[in-house]
This record gives C-alpha cells, structure tokens and sequence, in this order.
C-alpha cells in the first residue's frame, strides 16, 4: 500500500490508545507465543533481540520499530539486555468518508492492518514522542488523555514521513497463518468460531471462508481434529483417566469428549487405547500373533466417571464442515448476510446456561414472559406476529423450512418435521423421526454457516447465545426453556406454528398416562417407596437432588410424584435448578432409596463385583434399574412420554420378577 493512501485513510481514523508500556527483558529472556491483544508499535530502545512476528523474524537493535496487528503472534529472545515500548491502539474509519476513501478501502487495507518493520532516519524525534506519550499515559487525568491523542498523531505524521521517504513495504498480514498459530498454541482452552474471529479482528463468516479457501476446513473442524490427534497420543503412552485427557485437550465433558472421538475416530476412546496397547505389544512379541490369530481376546470397556452435562463455559465448540451449494441465490443470501454481519452483529458470548441436563423447570414462570398466548396473523402477507422476550417476531403463517435447537422433541410431537437441528444423542426418544435432517452441531454453538446453506424461513433457539448469532438469518424465535414448564414451553413453541389445539392435546394426554401410572403403581405398593438416581462409576456416585436434574428425574419425582429418601427429599423441595451431589462409594447407601435408577453409558464402570453397590438393598433384591443416558438426557414432551412408560414398565417389573 502506498504511503499517501496510508495517509489519507488515517485522516479519516478514530484513534484509543488502550496502552502505552515499557518493558526490559534481560540477557537470554524470552516472550513466547504473545497474542497482541490491540495493534501496536514497538519501538527498541537499547540492546539486540531476535523479534519474530507471524513467523517472520526480525534481528532487532536499537531504535528499531515494528508495527503489529491484532492477533499477531510475537516472540522475542534478548540476545542481551534488551529494553522497548509497546505502544497499543484501536483504530477505526468512523467518520463520512469521501469517495475516494471508500476506493481506497475496496482496493486496499487500512493502514492499521499492515505489518512493517524499519530503522527510522530520525530515531529521536520518534522516541521524544513516546516518551511524552508514555508520561501522559502514567498520569491519565482527562487532559493527559487529550495530550495523549495529539501526541499520538503527531508520532504517525512523524512515522508516515519517515516511511515515505525510505520507501518501506508494508504487508497484510496472512490471517488463515495466524489462527493456526493461535490455535496449535491454545486449543486447551474453550474456543468458538466467533471468539477467534474476535481475537483476529474480522466478522466470523469472513474469518471461516478465508481459512476453509486455505485449508479445507473450518477453523472449529480444525481444532477439533487437533484436540483428537493430541488425545489419541495421550491414549496410547499414558495411563491418566478418560476424564484427564478430556480435560487436558479442552473437553471439560468427558461424555462428550467420548461421543466426539467415537465420531470422528470410529471407535469409543477406550477401545482405541486397548488397540493401541495391544499393537505395541504385538510388535514387541512378535511370537504372540499366533495367539491372536485363534481369537482376539475381549478387553472389557471403561469410561471415567464424569456427570456429563454439557458445560457450556468451557469444552468443545462443534462445527461442522458448510455443504457445498451451486446456487447463485444462495451466494446472493450469503454475501447479504455477511454485509449485514459486518456492519451490526457483535461477537457472540459463550452461553451462560446452567448444565444442559435436558429438564425443564417446574418454577411458576408465566408464560407471559415468552411469547404471548396469542399471536396476529396477517392474511394478505401470510405472516404471523408473535410476541417474545426479545420483542415482536414476524413469522410465516406456515413455515416450511424450520431449523430448531435442542428443542426438537416438542416441535416433532407437534408434527412438525425441521429442515435443520443440533445434534440428538443416538438413544433419544425421538431420533427416528429426525431422520433425514441436517445436523447443525452442538445446541450452545451451532454451525452458522450450514444455516445459512439451508435457507430457513423460521429458527427456534434456547439460548441469548444463539439468538444472537442466527438472527440476522431469518427469523428467530428464543424460548428460555429453563424458566419454563413443560406445558408452558409447549404451549408457546405451539404457538408459533398456529398449533395450540394440538399441544392442548398433548397435555391432556401425557397428564392421562401420568394418572394411570401412578394407579397402576399404587396397586402394586410402589408409589409410596423411596427412589434414588444415580450416575458414576467405581470412584464415586453422582445423586440427583432436584427435580431438573434429568436422567429421569422430572418423570420421578415431578409427575409421578415419588419421593426419594429423606435426606435427599428436603433438597428436591426447596432446590428449583438442576441440582445433585458427587458421593464416595462408601458413603453411597446413606443417599439410596428402596429403588434405584443408574444412568449408564456406553464404557460405564461394571459395578457388578463392587462389594458396597453389590451389598445395596435395591441392588441386592432386584429394585435396581439402569436407564440409558441418551434415552433420559431430554425433557420434551415427545421424550417424557417414552420415558414415562419405561419408568412404569420397569417399576412393575420389579414386583412381576418376584
């Protein structure tokens, strides 16, 4: 970019200086893998250091300037003792800009993203300014801070003076080189696509064109993979739990860290090891093949015990790799949707629900505080006007191309079949009627991208997070499941489709078959026992204590009304979230009723010859039942039926067995 271009786009900056610092590092010190958090000029004051940037070294002595960009990586090694100032700043084209600007911006980048490096003519008249910067920085009255400013343009009037007449080459720089960079050197920690596209200042969709253009995938599929490849090493030389090398690669999940490797690998993590190991040893004796060749031998499958909610501050951040499309109207809505992201739509805050255990509440909500219980509809646009919390929504009368998150179970059982949804766990109630329909990744981080390819006319989401990030699509209906019944939360996802008569239905149905369980219950003398449920391993149990908890507990102790031993009955009372407490299996029996139910999993710890479970009464006498975890994950009305009828059939078994 040429310097007068430079020049005229920075007349029309809003500058902030967000920082203005002084740094020594000694001899043999190092600064690695430093992400700038703002752009920067670093202006060497004395001694020598190997200054890399991106990847780009630079040997630098005194009085050498370099100028970053946000994102940037910088790692400095002081060959001696070696003393610089970091000057950061934001800076945007935030005023009406005349035409030729706006040429200049098409054709070009601001100079604010440009990476450059040179030995100034004048070194002192650079360095009187940031010294002066660096005083009123220190002092920050409101005068400072408007000294600061002046100082500021008058060091780039200086700077920009300085590069014409040297001629200096400024570069972009590669933003696909440096998410890689960033991602390789923390994909331990929790990542969406919007937090990097944050990180590295550009718009989300922009940010995943550019690096899938590159490398033939996006940025999340590419972390994913990373994650994987570092968790199959750790399988096969380590001996740390499932739940360690979960944690240790980003997955705060363990359970679904397990699913995630079982997709993308093709087998459970455990199994791998097992294979793993077990070709180690092949190739270190190599006479057992023939032991191997009669049959191989069974190795029996362990999990670690976690409680498997689906954190939402921490883990995975799903994506799936968008779908090819042909469609020139499709590339028309894309470019619309990424102009209109550029110019309105904020970076989307990790969801801030609590664990996704899949039950809804059995607080007194009104439903009012969603959407309304009626809704206009226009005749002549064929449109509907529903009420929500985040105000009037213009619907379509009758969608036809519906994308739903999480909430899919009670949109099913209304008879509606969507184009689009978050994953379903294999075992839920439901996942038979999905079939066919496009997967969108995880309920809390959806892919935006296979949204967009799927051209929705309606979206329904359970979280601010992806109301925030799939509005501008189409639209978009939240429903704060989580404050809701199940009767509310249906009446309203009813609501939307003009549905009401048949969610009224479904209601007075499940209360129906609630009714006749516990008859049937009651004439077997079990409605009035004591239940537990349970989920864990060898090491400990986790034991549900409120009515949110999930794994059954909405259908137990909600509507079927059972109670569960004393102490844990005075917690499911009083508690309104999703709640329980991680037990020792020695201390287990305390927390245990007549019956109990255990969550199991695929690679679930076999308890059988565990002698404090083997010595519980319930397990003792046949009152134990184990429930899929998949089956139970979800609070639908579609799921709670299914689970209903599986919770009754077992009970009765119980007595029938006797």
């Amino acid at each position: 970019m040429q310097s007068n271009d430079q020049i005229q786009l920075w007349n029309q900056a809003a500058v902030k200086i967000l920082d203005v610092r002084r740094v020594v590092l000694e001899a043999g010190e190092r600064i690695q893998a430093y992400y700038l958090p703002a752009n920067s000029f670093m202006y060497s004051l004395r001694g020598n250091a190997l200054v890399e940037m991106d990847g780009q070294k630079h040997v630098t002595k005194e009085f050498n300037l370099l100028h970053g960009t946000k994102g940037s990586r910088l790692d400095i090694e002081a060959k001696d003792e070696f003393e610089y100032i970091m000057l950061f700043y934001r800076a945007i084209l935030a005023f009406p800009k005349p035409r030729y600007v706006w040429r200049l911006e098409q054709a070009s980048v601001t100079p604010f993203a440009l990476q450059y490096t040179f030995l100034p003519d004048k070194p002192l008249l650079l360095l009187r300014y940031l010294n002066e910067m660096e005083k009123a920085w220190i002092h920050a009255s409101h005068l400072d801070q408007l000294q600061l400013k002046s100082l500021f343009y008058q060091f780039v009037y200086e700077l920009m003076s300085q590069l014409a007449e040297q001629e200096i080459r400024t570069a972009r720089p590669d933003p696909v080189k440096q998410v890689l960079q960033y991602i390789q050197a923390h994909y331990r920690e929790h990542m969406t696509l919007d937090t990097l596209a944050h990180h590295f200042n550009y718009s989300s969709r922009h940010l995943s064109m550019q690096f899938k253009r590159k490398t033939g995938s996006s940025p999340i599929d590419y972390l994913i993979q990373l994650r994987l490849t570092e968790a199959k090493k750790l399988l096969g030389y380590s001996d740390t739990t499932l739940r360690d090398i979960a944690a240790e690669v980003g997955y705060s999940d363990v359970y679904y860290f397990s699913r995630l490797f079982k997709k993308h690998v093709g087998m459970p993590p455990i199994r791998y090891q097992q294979k793993v190991r077990e070709q180690r040893i092949i190739e270190d004796r190599p006479l057992d093949v023939s032991e191997l060749s009669i049959g191989s031998r069974r190795n029996q499958r362990y999990i670690d015990y976690d409680n498997h909610y689906q954190y939402v501050n921490g883990g995975s951040t799903r994506m799936k790799k968008r779908k090819a499309s042909s469609s020139m109207i499709f590339i028309a809505i894309l470019s619309l949707t990424m102009m209109l992201s550029a110019c309105g739509a904020g970076s989307t805050a990790a969801p801030t629900a609590s664990e996704a255990t899949g039950s809804s509440s059995n607080t007194n909500t009104a439903a009012s505080t969603t959407t309304d219980a009626s809704a206009q509809t226009n005749q002549d646009n064929e449109t509907r006007t529903i009420s929500t919390v985040k105000g009037e929504v213009v619907v379509p009368a009758n969608p036809k191309r519906v994308v739903v998150l999480y909430l899919q179970g009670d949109v099913v059982a209304l008879g509606v079949k969507p184009i689009g949804t978050s994953e379903v766990f294999d075992g839920a109630a439901y996942k038979g009627e999905l079939d066919g329909v496009n997967s969108l990744g995880s309920w809390f981080e959806p892919n935006a991208e296979a949204v967009i390819d799927l051209d929705p006319d309606l979206i329904i989401v359970p979280s601010e997070a992806t109301y925030t990030l799939l509005k501008d699509i189409a639209p978009t209906i939240y429903i704060p499941y989580e404050k809701m019944t199940t009767e509310e939360r249906l009446r309203d996802i009813a609501n939307i489709f003009g549905k009401e008569q048949e969610a009224e239905k479904l209601i007075v149905e499940l209360n129906s078959k609630v009714e006749a369980g516990k008859k049937k219950l009651a004439d077997a003398g079990i409605l009035d026992k004591t239940v537990s449920i349970v989920e864990g391993g060898l090491k400990e149990m986790s034991v549900a204590e409120s009515k949110q908890y999930g794994r059954g507990s909405q259908v137990i102790y909600e509507y079927l009304g059972m109670k569960a031993p004393k102490a844990v009955q005075q917690k499911i009372d009083t508690v309104t979230a999703a709640a329980g407490s991680t037990v020792s299996m020695e201390v287990l029996p305390e927390y245990l009723g007549e019956y109990v139910f255990r969550s199991v999993y695929e690679g679930a710890d076999d308890l059988s010859d565990n002698p404090v479970w083997s010595s519980v009464p319930a397990v003792k006498e046949g009152r134990l039942i184990e429930i899929d975890f998949d089956f139970f994950y979800y609070s639908d009305v579609y799921s709670i039926n299914k689970q209903l009828d599986y919770v009754v059939e077992h009970l009765l078994d119980t007595v029938k067995t006797k």
